[in-house]
């Protein structure tokens, strides 16, 4: 009875999980709720206009209805097969691994994405603007789908300290523009450098080199002061995008390289059996290759092996 409810678990797990090669119902599983979530975007942007809001009111609600509905149940489900995600080793297991999967990255955006209905429903009078702009916290649940955001984070703490001494520049610079462009244009401009404070609404979207125009200096003092922070911002700028960048180039090559070693070793024996191309295939697309790149990779390998035998 333990083994069929174990097993029950792990087969749950494994159609919630990201699709294997060949996993049908997984896949599944992964496009419905991606599309799901598209929807749920769609839905709240244009429920945020007023003729489309009240010409469609009671579909955004059914749909909002079956939507929370769908993640609900998902959530739960996710929080009941955790424990098959890892083999047992201690006595509390499922307890621990389900509190692990709930105060996890993706526990806390499957309960964000449900937590504004329910706040709406439990408590009427809240704003639902608000509440609208949390629906749209559900973008993040494709991450579990896609390792985009997980690559750039990845790239930036791989690159953590040339990007935390660029962002401490950046800081500096930012204080001393808005420092320096209050004391010149404070008198010229009482209403729009108020304070210190106020100056640094120009001073980011000139250092960023947004510049909307909406503040601008006037005197001598406060353009040259301007014409310093624009400089300064495109270069680093440019330097914050160049680490990143590289970081990104660099990760690729890792990967690359990491193929191309599992691919020598399913072409020890000369050919790749059924087994070897799953499991290729799953690697290629855990590092987000291309088909036509990875097949390039392997007739690489097969070529270099060919020459050197």
């Amino acid at each position: 009875m333990d083994n069929q409810y174990q097993n029950f678990q792990g087969h749950v797990l494994r159609i919630l999980e990201p699709a294997a090669v060949g996993d049908k119902l997984s896949k599944f599983c992964d496009y419905a709720l991606s599309i799901l979530v598209i929807l749920n975007l769609v839905a709240v942007t244009l429920e945020s206009v007023p003729e489309l809001e009240r010409k469609f009111k009671e579909a955004f609600y059914f749909f909002e209805i079956f939507s929370v509905i769908v993640f609900t149940l998902e959530y739960l489900a996710r929080i009941w097969s955790a424990p098959a995600k890892r083999p047992i080793v201690k006595r509390n297991h499922a307890a621990h691994t389900r509190w692990s999967y709930i105060k996890s990255f993706y526990g806390l955006i499957d309960f964000l994405s449900i937590m504004p209905f329910y706040l709406q429903a439990f408590f009427p009078g809240l704003d639902l603007r608000v509440l609208r702009t949390l629906r749209l916290i559900r973008i993040l649940k494709l991450n579990a789908y896609n390792s985009a955001l997980e690559d750039l984070f990845g790239a930036i703490m791989e690159e953590k300290r040339s990007f935390l001494t660029t962002l401490y520049i950046f800081v500096v610079a930012f204080v001393m523009s808005s420092s320096l462009i209050y004391f010149a244009e404070n008198k010229v401009q009482p209403e729009d450098f108020r304070s210190i404070p106020d100056a640094m609404w120009w001073a980011i979207i000139t250092l960023t080199t947004v510049g909307y125009g909406d503040v601008s200096p006037v005197t001598v003092m406060g353009k040259c002061i301007a014409a310093f922070t624009a400089i300064f911002g495109v270069t680093v700028v440019a330097l914050l995008t160049g680490i990143v960048a590289n970081s990104f180039n660099a990760q690729m090559d890792r990967r690359k390289i990491i193929f191309e070693d599992q691919v020598r070793t399913a072409l020890l024996d000369g050919f790749l059996d059924s087994e070897e191309e799953i499991t290729l295939d799953e690697l290629r697309k855990k590092f987000g290759m291309s088909k036509m790149q990875a097949d390039a990779l392997i007739e690489h390998v097969k070529q270099t092996k060919s020459e050197t035998s």
